[in-house]
């Protein structure tokens, strides 16, 4: 028996526990805010999850020092943001067996790092048991135990293999894939193009244009990750192509959401602060944008995102510069 400590209480990292814990395995889930942890525990409930019951394998704690050190897996399912300080926090008692698995999606800012990277420069670069684990799934559908597939990216195959074994159940497959590279930037970028086509929606625009700007969108990320270094193959895959539609599509999309409220007329500041969960596409967009003048690579949909967000150009003026731009080829990278 493993025994796995899950960093953050979102509804992601509980959904994560829940899963490994009926697994059986040994589950410690950790909170900044030590006020909630105690009442996670006391409950067994969390407020964003319908009919959820944190399983009995499960326990809470707070003395960070002595539940890292006990642990020989650590799950951070944190905002990406949080991720720097969150490995600040471990540090002291990590050793060469650890494994540490990142559910975070999105790039750091400033550095521009995946949070594999992230996670590897706080640890001086000497540590290599870091997997991913990414792909669709909306922590509401795996609560609820339907079928879902994820992808453990890891550039160690065999540490990839043992937290696919972890988290493999009859509902959740996993895969293994060892470009973690291609894996994050797909599972990150992807943030973006949902919040475009929920402008979209707002606008009220149809299908036609959602299937355009989710077909053209995997098109700019795929090129910006060939030339950071990733697998074409990757975007085809799980945390390419399919997280992609699940996020884009899906009614719990915390960016499609963004999107459609932006397009619907709503300033970003009354979108955010209505809002309890993270949606991690709007801190993305900002990385990406330096990403793709970093690395020449033409992104028209990001840079579109990125107008509304940051420069607060009208979303139908957007629309239209889109479409009004030089006639080419079609390139699907």
């Amino acid at each position: 028996m493993d025994k796995i400590l899950v960093m953050g209480c979102g509804t992601w990292g509980s959904v994560i526990a829940q899963l490994i814990a009926k697994n059986d395995h040994s589950v410690t889930m950790w909170h900044y805010n030590e006020k909630k942890l105690k009442g996670f525990q006391s409950t067994r409930l969390h407020p964003n999850l319908l009919n959820f019951n944190y399983d009995e394998n499960i326990s809470f704690r707070y003395d960070i020092n002595e539940i890292a050190a006990e642990s020989n897996i650590i799950v951070i399912a944190t905002p990406s943001k949080t991720v720097r300080d969150i490995v600040v926090k471990i540090k002291p008692y990590l050793n060469d067996n650890h494994i540490i698995v990142n559910t975070s999606k999105g790039l750091e800012l400033d550095s521009l790092y995946t949070m594999s990277e992230v996670i590897s420069s706080e640890l001086n670069n000497g540590f290599e048991n870091i997997v991913s684990l990414y792909g669709p799934s909306h922590a509401e559908e795996v609560a609820a135990n339907q079928p879902t597939t994820l992808v453990s990216a890891s550039s160690n195959l065999e540490i990839a293999k043992i937290i696919q074994k972890v988290f493999s159940s009859q509902y959740l497959r996993v895969y293994t894939n060892q470009d973690i590279k291609g894996v994050e930037l797909g599972g990150s970028l992807k943030n973006i193009i949902a919040i475009a086509t929920g402008i979209c929606d707002g606008l009220g625009f149809g299908d036609n244009t959602k299937a355009a700007i989710i077909t053209r969108g995997i098109a700019e990320i795929t090129r910006l990750g060939v030339k950071m270094g990733a697998l074409n193959s990757t975007f085809s895959g799980l945390s390419g192509i399919g997280d992609l539609i699940a996020t884009c599509l899906s009614k719990h999309s915390r960016n499609r959401f963004v999107g459609e409220s932006l397009g619907s007329g709503k300033s970003l500041i009354q979108i955010l602060d209505s809002m309890e969960m993270v949606a991690e596409g709007v801190i993305t967009t900002k990385s990406v944008y330096q990403l793709s003048e970093k690395y020449e690579v033409e992104m028209p949909i990001s840079k579109a995102v990125y107008q509304i967000l940051y420069e607060e150009i009208d979303p139908k003026k957007v629309v239209l510069d889109l479409m009004s731009r030089d006639l080419t080829a079609e390139r699907n990278i």
